[in-house]
């Protein structure tokens, strides 16, 4: 059985943030923890072949990115985080796509008993956008 084209991902998941997003007052005055997951599409072939860091995009780049957002002015919305991440990702680095999952871990639910809370985008570059 033949394999089917995937394409290659750097990922960095688990990412944990303390961080003063939503739309309760007590969420934006309190803070509370965040985990964030990033998917970065893009073909690794040519950074496993040369074994060079200019040859792909450094995740600890990534990460700083991330925690920029995440620790800069309040959202309310958790999709408005995880699409200002994106789109920083997809301006400043040369990845064909990019998945960003947003949990909140206490979630300000009265009454619900439950793990996380969160969103997740896919953003892609336009076929007729270049890559950077």
């Amino acid at each position: 059985m033949p394999l089917s084209k995937q394409p290659d991902h750097i990922l960095l998941e688990g990412m944990q943030f303390y961080a003063y997003h939503g739309r309760n007052q007590e969420e934006r005055t309190l803070g509370q923890p965040f985990v964030v997951d990033l998917e970065a599409e893009m073909d690794l072939r040519r950074a496993g072949d040369s074994d060079d860091i200019k040859d792909t995009v450094n995740y600890t780049n990534l990460y700083h990115m991330v925690r920029e957002v995440l620790e800069g002015p309040p959202r309310n919305l958790l999709e408005s985080l995880a699409e200002a991440i994106a789109q920083a990702v997809l301006e400043l680095h040369p990845v064909a796509a990019v998945r960003v999952r947003i949990k909140k871990t206490k979630p300000p639910i009265k009454g619900a008993i439950l793990a996380s809370a969160g969103v997740e985008v896919y953003r892609a570059r336009s076929s007729r956008e270049p890559r950077r």
